[in-house]
């Protein structure tokens, strides 16, 4: 088991179940959300429109929640600032500048400017959390890799937990995305290669396209593989599927090893498309009922994160040398 520090061990607290698994509501999206609120023209999507979307939507789901995932241009500490976020509920920041450069078969990952570890940890993150664009033989590949390792540096420094976010995509410039079969072997050899670079979870897709592959038997079958290859828990994303597949996804995920979720356009999507006492209404019924359901399925079938960690020496000179 791998040694956890006492500031990380709180920090996974504090995002979790008391049981261990972790259910967290994702709404850190800043690109796609303006497509989402207005996909004729995203650029008239203001900040602030951004802004009142994530307050409404955390006051209303976080308490269904173990944790929140946010951005800190309009999301954080704006929900904070306006009393959406419970206390009691873990906060868990993106350090990443929203989208990718580069060519698209050879991603690249970006540090949002002027943001860092050290930012999120001063304005009370429970965890950070780091998106890349990842293939394992991309031309980007080895950069990726280089690129996760002093933010896990820094992490270690600030005693913050780290998340890290692999989305794959096709280095083909012939094939526009992963076959199923490749995208199985992606997902899996990418938990293999980045989880042992110093990241505290993984954020993972599901490891197969379950529209092409209806056999849940094999929708098992992968996701063992994944729990097999990660040494960090990992939580399954939910690609913005529908909510009543993602459920069957989080089931067999769980149950083959996965510690829970990082959801977010399953359970609130909707709400984008409604307005005033519609998207409220939603919110705080089908929306909230949702985020219950996962968490209290995360909770009585995920594999506790305490599982991979043992706790450090917290003698009585513990201190001296923290």
């Amino acid at each position: 088991m791998k040694s956890l520090s006492i500031g990380k061990l709180r920090s996974l607290q504090q995002c979790s179940t008391e049981r261990g698994a972790i259910a967290i509501l994702a709404l850190d999206h800043r690109g796609n959300l303006r497509k989402a609120m207005r996909p004729d023209n995203p650029d008239a999507v203001s900040a602030a429109d951004l802004s009142a979307f994530k307050e409404e939507t955390v006051m209303a789901l976080a308490p269904a929640a173990s944790a929140v995932l946010l951005d800190p241009q309009v999301g954080a500490a704006q929900c904070i600032a306006a009393g959406a976020l419970p206390g009691q509920v873990g906060l868990v920041v993106a350090v990443e500048e929203t989208g990718y450069g580069g060519d698209p078969t050879a991603r690249q990952s970006r540090i949002l400017p002027n943001w860092s570890v050290e930012k999120a940890r001063r304005m009370g993150a429970s965890a950070v959390k780091l998106l890349v664009y990842y293939h394992p033989e991309a031309a980007t590949a080895a950069e990726i890799e280089g690129l996760i390792r002093p933010v896990a540096a820094d992490c270690e420094r600030y005693d913050i937990p780290l998340m890290v976010e692999p989305l794959s995509y096709s280095p083909d410039p012939a094939q526009k995305k992963l076959s199923p079969a490749e995208r199985r072997r992606v997902v899996v050899e990418t938990a293999r290669r980045l989880t042992p670079l110093g990241m505290d979870i993984l954020k993972a897709e599901f490891p197969l396209d379950a529209n092409a592959e209806p056999d849940e038997t094999e929708w098992a079958k992968t996701c063992a593989d994944l729990s097999q290859a990660s040494v960090v828990p990992w939580v399954l994303l939910s690609a913005s599927v529908d909510y009543e597949s993602y459920l069957r996804q989080v089931t067999i995920a769980c149950n083959e090893g996965a510690s829970g979720v990082a959801v977010g356009r399953a359970v609130w999507k909707e709400a984008v498309d409604l307005a005033g006492q519609a998207r409220t209404d939603f919110l705080g019924s089908q929306a909230y009922d949702r985020m219950l359901r996962l968490t209290d399925l995360c909770n009585a079938l995920a594999r506790p994160w305490t599982d991979f960690y043992a706790v450090d020496d917290v003698g009585e000179e513990w201190y001296a040398g923290y």
